[in-house]
């Protein structure tokens, strides 16, 4: 009788961890939630200025609503100077992201440090341009398409 019981007791903590282990593996129904997991982001090459993008949402090319994830590389990396047709949206993530505007670049003295947590606004037609000096910085930006980019002259 003892033995019975001792298993029991033994076996009761095996049987819950199985029970949490299957009600972790359910499935979501892709017709009401959609998921990416981090290594299921699609990732684009680093471009010459050390930016990444992946489009996780709509295109920003075409009308319409988009959301896309934005790198900028440590090594003092920036766009230079330009501006969008539409507002845009944009969460830091990770890093330290440096924002300048204006038609001056200058990165060094002319920017505003924006760490993780973050929340800025590129209002459409309004010039600005900004990076990353030594930290990697991630973005979530958002906004209506087309988002394209027209440079600015420097004054």
């Amino acid at each position: 009788m003892t033995t019975r019981r001792a298993r029991r007791i033994l076996l009761l903590p095996l049987a819950l961890a199985a029970t949490l282990s299957v009600a972790s593996a359910a499935e979501l129904n892709p017709a009401a939630v959609v998921t990416k997991l981090p290594d299921q982001i699609p990732w684009g090459p680093v471009d010459a200025r050390g930016a990444q993008t992946a489009v996780v949402v709509g295109d920003p090319t075409k009308p319409g609503f988009y959301v896309v994830y934005n790198k900028w590389t440590k090594g003092k990396h920036f766009s230079r100077q330009h501006f969008h047709p539409n507002d845009r949206y944009i969460v830091v993530l990770q890093g330290t992201w440096w924002v300048g505007s204006g038609p001056k670049f200058d990165p060094e003295n002319g920017t505003v440090p924006m760490p993780a947590g973050s929340f800025v606004t590129h209002y459409g037609k309004q010039v600005h341009w900004d990076g990353a000096k030594d930290e990697d910085a991630v973005l979530l930006i958002m906004g209506e398409g087309p988002a394209t980019s027209t440079a600015a002259e420097e004054k």
